[in-house]
C-alpha cells in the first residue's frame, strides 16, 4: 500500500505525543512493507536537525501556530494557494494508493475539501481536539463561510455574485467545512469521537482505536513491599494539574502516610513559578521536587516509585503516561478525566479518583499504603494488559486492517 501522510508538524520538529505517534506509527507500517510518504509543514524547532527522512517532505506552511504569523486574507489567500499547489504536487508525483489525515492544526483546512474531492480514499486519525474546537475557526474558510461583522458578510455576497469566489475555489477551497463527509475515520477515544459529535460533525459511525506504546521497553517493578516514593509526570500547566498530586500528598501527610512527591516534565516559567509557590505555601519542601530526565530515561524511571498519580483535568482524549506506568509494573491513580474512564477499572487494573480533587487522591493513597496485595495485583492485571492491548505492534496492526478496509471499499 502507498500511504500519504499529511501531519501539521513531524519529528524531530515536534510540540507533542501525536507528531511522535504520527512518527511511531508509520514507521511500523514501513516495516511491515508499506511504501509510506509524509507532508508536513517547514516548521522547524530549534536545534533539531532532521537527518535520515528522505521520505519526508517539508513544504507546508502554517498560519498562526507555533509563533507563525497571522495573515490578513489577501496574503492567506496566496498561502492557501501554494500549500494547495504543494498537496497537489505531492500527489501527483507519489501517486498514493490512500490518503492518511493527521493532525492539522494551524494547516489549511481547505485541503481536506480536495482530498474528498478525489477519487483516492482519504482516512483521518484523530487523537486531539482539532475537529471539534478548531475546524470551524479556520480563518480561511470562516472568512468565506462564517464573517464575523457586516462588511465582511457584504465583501462575500460581492465575491460570490461577480464570480470572484469560483474563480479562487479553483486554487484555495472556500467550502464550509461543514460539507466535509468525514467517511473513513478512527478516533483514540470513544471520549474523543462523541465529544466531536456532539459538536455536530458527522463522526458517531467512527472507529475507535486507542493509542499505543512499546509495552516491552520499560524496566519493570519487581517489588511492592514499600511504599513511599509518588511519581508524577506531565506539563506543569493547569490542564496536567500538578496542583492536586501536591496538595494530595499534603493531605495523605496530614493523615499519618509517610510519602514523597517527584515531579517530572516541563513547563513555562510561571508554571514553574506557581507550583514552587504551592509546595512553599503548603511547607513541602523537600517532600516535593520538581525533577527532569531526558525522554529516553523515563523507561527506566517509573520502575524506581511506589505510585503515579495521574491528575489530568481537561478532557484528555487518551494519555499515555498511564500505560507507561502500567507496562512498569507500576500502581497508578488516576483521573476519570477525558478518554481515561475507557483504562481505568477501579481496584482492578487502576485506581480511580476524581479530577481536581486532592482527598480523593488521599484516599487511594491510604487504600494502596495499606494494601500490598492490591497494589501487586492492580501492577500485575496492569503490566498484562498493557502488553496485550496497548503495545505498539497491536495498535499499528488495527490500523493497518483499517487502512485496508478504507482501500478496498474505495
Amino acid at each position: 500500500m502507498k500511504i500519504l501522510v499529511i501531519s501539521n508538524l513531524y519529528p524531530p520538529h515536534e510540540i507533542g505525543g501525536y507528531e511522535i505517534r504520527c512518527r511511531d506509527i508509520m514507521e511500523g507500517l514501513r516495516a511491515r512493507g508499506h511504501e509510506v510518504r509524509i507532508l508536513t509543514s517547514d516548521h522547524q524547532v530549534p536545534g533539531r536537525v532532521a537527518e535520515g527522512q528522505e521520505h519526508v517532505t517539508r513544504r507546508l506552511k502554517v498560519h498562526g501556530m507555533y509563533g507563525h504569523s497571522w495573515l490578513p486574507i489577501q496574503k492567506l489567500y496566496s498561502q492557501e494557494k501554494y500549500n494547495h499547489q504543494v498537496l497537489q504536487d505531492e500527489i501527483d508525483a507519489f501517486k498514493p494508493d490512500l490518503i492518511h489525515v493527521w493532525n492539522m492544526g494551524g494547516i489549511s483546512k481547505s485541503l481536506l475539501h480536495r482530498l474528498e474531492a478525489g477519487s483516492i480514499p482519504v482516512v483521518y486519525d484523530i487523537s486531539d481536539h482539532w475537529i471539534a474546537r478548531s475546524l470551524r475557526a479556520d480563518v480561511w474558510l470562516g472568512f468565506w463561510n462564517e464573517p464575523e461583522h457586516a462588511v465582511g458578510n457584504l465583501a462575500v455576497k460581492l465575491f460570490t455574485a461577480s464570480g470572484i469566489r469560483s474563480a479562487l475555489d479553483r486554487h484555495a477551497d472556500t467550502t464550509s467545512p461543514k460539507k466535509l463527509k468525514l467517511q473513513n475515520i478512527y478516533f483514540c477515544s470513544a471520549f474523543l469521537r462523541d465529544q466531536t459529535a456532539s459538536k455536530g460533525w458527522p463522526v458517531a459511525h467512527a472507529k475507535v482505536i486507542h493509542c499505543g506504546i512499546d509495552a516491552t521497553a520499560f524496566t519493570v517493578k519487581t517489588s511492592h513491599e514499600s511504599f513511599s516514593k509518588l511519581l508524577w509526570v506531565g506539563r506543569m500547566n493547569d490542564d496536567k494539574d500538578p496542583f492536586t498530586a501536591i496538595r494530595a500528598l499534603k493531605a495523605a501527610r496530614d493523615r499519618g502516610l509517610d510519602l514523597t512527591l517527584d515531579l517530572y516534565g516541563g513547563g513555562a516559567p510561571e508554571d514553574f513559578a506557581r507550583v514552587d509557590a504551592e509546595i512553599a505555601a503548603l511547607g513541602l519542601e523537600g517532600l516535593v521536587q520538581r525533577r527532569t530526565v531526558p525522554a529516553a530515561a523515563m523507561r527506566d524511571l517509573y520502575a524506581k516509585y511506589d505510585a503515579l498519580l495521574f491528575t489530568s483535568n481537561w478532557g484528555e482524549p487518551f494519555a499515555l503516561t498511564p500505560l507507561e506506568a502500567g507496562a512498569s509494573g507500576l500502581p497508578v491513580i488516576s483521573s476519570l478525566d477525558g478518554g481515561q474512564a475507557e483504562l481505568v477499572r477501579d481496584g482492578e487494573n487502576m485506581l480511580a479518583a476524581k479530577a481536581g480533587d486532592p482527598a480523593s487522591y488521599a484516599d487511594a493513597l491510604e487504600r494502596l499504603a495499606k494494601d500490598q496485595a492490591l497494589r501487586e495485583g492492580m501492577a500485575a492485571t496492569a503490566l498484562v494488559e498493557t502488553q496485550r492491548r496497548f503495545d505498539l505492534p497491536v495498535i499499528i496492526g488495527e490500523i493497518e486492517d483499517f487502512l485496508t478496509k478504507c482501500l478496498k471499499a474505495g
